[in-house]
Protein backbone atom coordinates (compact mmCIF):
# COMPACT_ATOMS: atom_id res chain seq x y z
CA UNK A 1 0.00 0.00 0.00
CA UNK A 2 3.08 2.14 1.00
CA UNK A 3 4.23 1.55 -2.76
CA UNK A 4 1.26 2.28 -4.52
CA UNK A 5 0.63 5.66 -2.86
CA UNK A 6 4.31 6.82 -3.40
CA UNK A 7 3.35 5.98 -6.64
CA UNK A 8 0.70 8.21 -7.26
CA UNK A 9 2.11 10.74 -6.05
CA UNK A 10 1.73 14.07 -8.59
CA UNK A 11 5.27 14.95 -9.39
CA UNK A 12 6.87 18.88 -9.35
CA UNK A 13 4.68 20.06 -6.39
CA UNK A 14 6.35 22.54 -3.32
CA UNK A 15 8.68 20.12 -0.56
CA UNK A 16 7.48 19.90 2.59
CA UNK A 17 9.24 21.78 5.75
CA UNK A 18 11.39 18.50 5.45
CA UNK A 19 12.54 19.63 2.03
CA UNK A 20 10.98 16.53 0.66
CA UNK A 21 9.20 16.36 -2.79
CA UNK A 22 7.34 13.27 -4.35
CA UNK A 23 9.95 12.58 -6.77
CA UNK A 24 12.45 11.86 -3.98
CA UNK A 25 10.19 8.78 -2.73
CA UNK A 26 9.33 7.61 -5.83
CA UNK A 27 13.13 7.41 -7.47
CA UNK A 28 14.88 6.37 -4.26
CA UNK A 29 15.80 2.72 -3.38
CA UNK A 30 12.58 -0.04 -3.56
CA UNK A 31 13.64 -0.61 0.26
CA UNK A 32 12.09 2.17 1.57
CA UNK A 33 8.88 1.17 1.14
CA UNK A 34 9.65 -1.20 3.50
CA UNK A 35 11.08 0.59 5.58
CA UNK A 36 8.17 3.10 5.79
CA UNK A 37 5.47 0.83 6.24
CA UNK A 38 7.23 -0.24 9.11
CA UNK A 39 7.50 2.80 10.32
CA UNK A 40 3.78 3.33 9.96
CA UNK A 41 2.85 -0.02 11.65
CA UNK A 42 4.77 1.79 14.62
CA UNK A 43 2.87 4.71 14.49
CA UNK A 44 -0.51 2.61 14.67
CA UNK A 45 0.97 0.58 17.05
CA UNK A 46 1.67 3.28 19.28
CA UNK A 47 -0.79 5.99 18.35
CA UNK A 48 2.15 8.41 17.97
CA UNK A 49 2.17 10.60 15.17
CA UNK A 50 5.66 12.56 14.90
CA UNK A 51 6.00 15.91 15.51
CA UNK A 52 7.28 16.94 12.04
CA UNK A 53 3.92 15.39 10.52
CA UNK A 54 2.12 18.09 12.58
CA UNK A 55 3.52 20.62 10.83
CA UNK A 56 2.96 22.47 7.53
CA UNK A 57 3.63 25.88 5.53
CA UNK A 58 0.95 27.99 3.98
CA UNK A 59 0.92 29.62 0.54
CA UNK A 60 -1.72 31.96 -0.07
CA UNK A 61 -2.81 32.15 -3.74
CA UNK A 62 -4.73 34.71 -5.03
CA UNK A 63 -8.80 33.68 -5.94
CA UNK A 64 -9.18 35.98 -8.41
CA UNK A 65 -7.57 35.69 -11.70
CA UNK A 66 -6.65 39.81 -11.96
CA UNK A 67 -4.68 40.62 -9.32
CA UNK A 68 -3.83 43.91 -10.29
CA UNK A 69 -7.05 45.03 -10.22
CA UNK A 70 -7.96 44.20 -6.90
CA UNK A 71 -7.05 45.43 -3.46
CA UNK A 72 -4.50 43.04 -1.62
CA UNK A 73 -6.99 41.96 0.91
CA UNK A 74 -6.95 38.57 3.22
CA UNK A 75 -10.47 37.88 1.71
CA UNK A 76 -9.15 37.92 -1.78
CA UNK A 77 -6.54 34.72 -0.73
CA UNK A 78 -7.11 31.33 -0.29
CA UNK A 79 -3.98 29.15 1.58
CA UNK A 80 -3.01 25.92 0.76
CA UNK A 81 -0.63 24.20 3.51
CA UNK A 82 1.77 21.97 2.50
CA UNK A 83 2.71 19.09 4.26
CA UNK A 84 5.60 17.00 4.78
CA UNK A 85 5.66 14.35 1.64
CA UNK A 86 5.50 11.41 4.42
CA UNK A 87 2.86 12.34 6.21
CA UNK A 88 0.97 12.69 3.45
CA UNK A 89 1.39 8.83 2.17
CA UNK A 90 0.88 7.38 5.41
CA UNK A 91 -2.52 9.50 5.26
CA UNK A 92 -3.05 8.26 1.78
CA UNK A 93 -2.68 4.42 3.37
CA UNK A 94 -4.65 5.53 6.51
CA UNK A 95 -7.68 6.77 4.46
CA UNK A 96 -7.93 4.09 1.81
CA UNK A 97 -7.43 1.04 4.57
CA UNK A 98 -10.03 2.57 6.82
CA UNK A 99 -12.45 4.30 3.96
CA UNK A 100 -15.28 1.71 4.73
CA UNK A 101 -15.62 3.15 8.30
CA UNK A 102 -15.74 6.62 7.27
CA UNK A 103 -20.05 8.21 7.19
CA UNK A 104 -20.86 11.82 6.02
CA UNK A 105 -24.90 12.84 6.37
CA UNK A 106 -26.40 13.65 3.03
CA UNK A 107 -26.52 17.34 4.38
CA UNK A 108 -22.48 17.65 4.95
CA UNK A 109 -21.15 19.90 2.26
CA UNK A 110 -17.69 20.47 3.48
CA UNK A 111 -15.05 18.10 2.15
CA UNK A 112 -16.97 16.38 -0.15
CA UNK A 113 -15.69 15.35 -3.66
CA UNK A 114 -17.87 17.53 -6.59
CA UNK A 115 -19.66 19.18 -3.40
CA UNK A 116 -19.62 22.90 -3.34
CA UNK A 117 -21.32 25.32 -1.68
CA UNK A 118 -23.50 26.05 -4.08
CA UNK A 119 -25.22 22.65 -3.45
CA UNK A 120 -25.44 23.70 0.25
CA UNK A 121 -27.49 26.64 -1.36
CA UNK A 122 -29.51 25.27 -3.59
CA UNK A 123 -30.14 22.53 -1.03
CA UNK A 124 -31.28 25.92 1.81
CA UNK A 125 -33.05 27.16 -1.40
CA UNK A 126 -35.59 24.38 -2.06
CA UNK A 127 -36.45 23.86 1.67
CA UNK A 128 -37.47 27.31 1.86
CA UNK A 129 -39.42 27.08 -1.27
CA UNK A 130 -41.03 23.86 0.02
CA UNK A 131 -42.39 25.58 3.29
CA UNK A 132 -43.37 28.82 1.18
CA UNK A 133 -45.36 27.13 -0.66
CA UNK A 134 -47.37 25.72 2.22
CA UNK A 135 -47.96 28.92 3.07
CA UNK A 136 -45.23 28.58 6.47
CA UNK A 137 -43.23 30.95 8.13
CA UNK A 138 -39.57 30.55 7.67
CA UNK A 139 -36.78 31.42 9.98
CA UNK A 140 -33.41 31.65 8.90
CA UNK A 141 -29.73 31.68 11.25
CA UNK A 142 -26.77 31.87 9.31
CA UNK A 143 -23.20 32.44 11.23
CA UNK A 144 -20.43 34.16 8.92
CA UNK A 145 -17.24 32.84 10.77
CA UNK A 146 -15.01 34.35 8.68
CA UNK A 147 -16.09 37.54 9.98
CA UNK A 148 -17.38 36.42 13.22
CA UNK A 149 -20.92 37.81 12.87
CA UNK A 150 -24.15 36.05 13.64
CA UNK A 151 -26.83 37.44 11.41
CA UNK A 152 -30.30 36.18 12.56
CA UNK A 153 -32.64 36.13 9.36
CA UNK A 154 -36.40 36.23 9.54
CA UNK A 155 -38.34 35.73 6.31
CA UNK A 156 -42.13 36.01 6.48
CA UNK A 157 -43.17 34.94 2.88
Amino acid sequence: MVSKNILTLKHEKAPGIDGLIAEHLQYCHPILSVILSKLLQLIMLTQHVPSGFKLSYIIPIPKVKDTLSTAFKCDNFRGIAINAILSKVFEHCILEQYHSFQYSSDNQYVFEKGVSCNHAIFAVRNIVDSFVSKCSTVNLCAIDIAKHLTKSITMLL
